[in-house]
């Protein structure tokens, strides 16, 4: 049978099991989480034990009855299993119970739908869903009893079988290429950045770690954060001034989770790429949380997936309010530099480490030097400006411009390297070109 979603106010009896011979299972708690998240009210929690899962009901039938019994006592409109079901195990259990059955990825993907904001977004979610939708598309015509194959045995609900799935593929196909097209704008974005030489500093982390909240706070913002799993799904970036660095781009990225789809670590692949292409990535961490090592791993993982994982990473346990520690710190590793900064991005404490942090890991060497240029110069005197290393500007009385400049070597050479002009500027500042070494 095929069962439609209502718009609102489903009761929810939730499913978690543990396996023996598995390696590791999902946090109940975070699953209950993830379903007050979807908008679904738990009337009733029910585990069990098995070693693996069946092949037809993914639990055994005893469990399956007292999933059938509870739903009926509760009047329930859903059962949701924290685990992935195949398309056939979600068919069977349906059958079973007669009612809506969701695994762990349509929940997620439920969250998502509910939280995207963008037109990106949106199209990167609606692509996940009909992935996902693709593999079970024979749940909704069962009621015309559509027999495979065979003469004679070719009925109507095969062919709207066949219509759905070209509509599907076609709609894939038009979404894929939206979607290319946001990844080239992005990669223009990002070449643009280099050419200007500003960092890019990502935030990522596990979902609910606070990554929006330090967002706001380091880059003066109003990112919607909430204490709740997917707070914010939508990539957001902003320039800010780090003291002796220079501008840098800061984005939030989607928070991570144990066993993301890998859906939707496909769907949101152009978002994920601002973490895979940034110069520093700053990993989240919720201070507070006993199972935070779990947490790490989890996003170290997609991280891998997204082939990010060899980036330069700042790590910041935050929330240590939680933990009643009033000021922050920073750890350093055996070489005296920052690897991992204490923080707590509700009460600001630990910010101004975290500042100095970053100004340690992106200032790499930074040169301060006072300009004076001519009125003729005023194509050298816009591209400083726009590169934004003028700290301070004075026009002077024989009509020259002082231009007090605080630029990063790479930033300096790379200047040096197309502009003759600039090369002249700073030569006669004080800083000549560095000879090259001869090996």
């Amino acid at each position: 049978m095929f069962f439609d979603r209502p718009d609102s106010g489903e009761l929810a009896v939730l499913v978690h099991l543990e396996f023996s011979q598995l390696e590791s299972s999902e946090d109940p708690r975070e699953f209950e989480e993830l379903v007050l998240a979807a908008g679904g009210d738990p009337v009733a929690f029910i585990t069990g034990k098995r070693a693996m899962p069946t092949a037809k009901y993914f639990v055994g039938t005893g469990k399956l009855e007292e999933i059938r019994e509870t739903v009926e006592q509760e009047g329930a409109q859903l059962v949701i299993f924290d685990h992935n079901l195949s398309p056939s195990q979600e068919r069977n259990i349906e059958a079973y119970l007669g009612c809506r059955v969701l695994d762990r990825t349509g929940l997620i993907l439920d969250i998502f739908a509910q939280r995207a904001r963008t037109h990106e977004g949106k199209l990167q979610v609606e692509l996940a869903q009909l992935r996902h939708m693709s593999t079970r598309l024979i749940r909704g015509w069962t009621h015309l009893e559509r027999q495979k194959g065979g003469i004679g045995l070719r009925g109507p609900g095969e062919t709207q079988l066949e219509s759905d799935r070209r509509m599907l593929r076609e709609r894939i196909q038009y979404i894929e290429r939206r979607l290319d097209k946001v990844r080239k704008t992005r990669a223009e974005g990002r070449r643009s950045r280099s050419r200007a030489s500003v960092p890019t500093v990502s935030l990522v982390g596990y979902t609910n770690a606070g990554k929006s909240t330090l967002f706001n706070r380091l880059a003066d913002s109003d990112v919607f954060a909430a204490n709740q799993l997917f707070a914010t799904l939508d990539p957001t970036m902003r320039r800010i001034e780090v003291e002796d660095v220079g501008p840098v781009v800061l984005a939030d990225t989607v928070g991570f989770i144990s066993h993301l789809p890998h859906r939707l670590v496909e769907a949101f692949r152009a978002t994920l790429e601002e973490a895979a292409t940034a110069d520093l990535l700053l990993h989240v961490v919720d201070a507070s949380e006993m199972g935070r090592d779990e947490q790490i791993a989890h996003v170290d993982e997609v991280l891998e997936e997204i082939k990010a994982n060899e980036l330069p990473t700042l790590m910041v346990f935050n929330k240590i309010d939680l933990l009643g520690h009033e000021e922050g710190r920073i750890d350093r590793d055996e070489h005296g530099v920052p690897w991992r900064v204490w923080v707590s991005a509700v009460t600001g404490a630990g910010i101004g480490q975290l500042a100095a942090a970053l100004r340690e890991r992106l200032g790499t060497g930074v040169i301060s030097a006072r300009l004076e240029l001519e009125p003729s110069q005023g194509r050298l005197r816009a591209e400083l400006h726009n590169r934004g290393v003028v700290s301070n500007e004075e026009y002077l009385d024989n009509g020259n411009v002082s231009l007090e400049v605080k630029i990063s070597t790479v930033n300096l050479a790379q200047m040096r390297a197309h502009d003759a002009e600039a090369d002249d500027a700073f030569t006669a500042a004080g800083h000549p070109k560095p000879k090259p070494t001869l090996y």
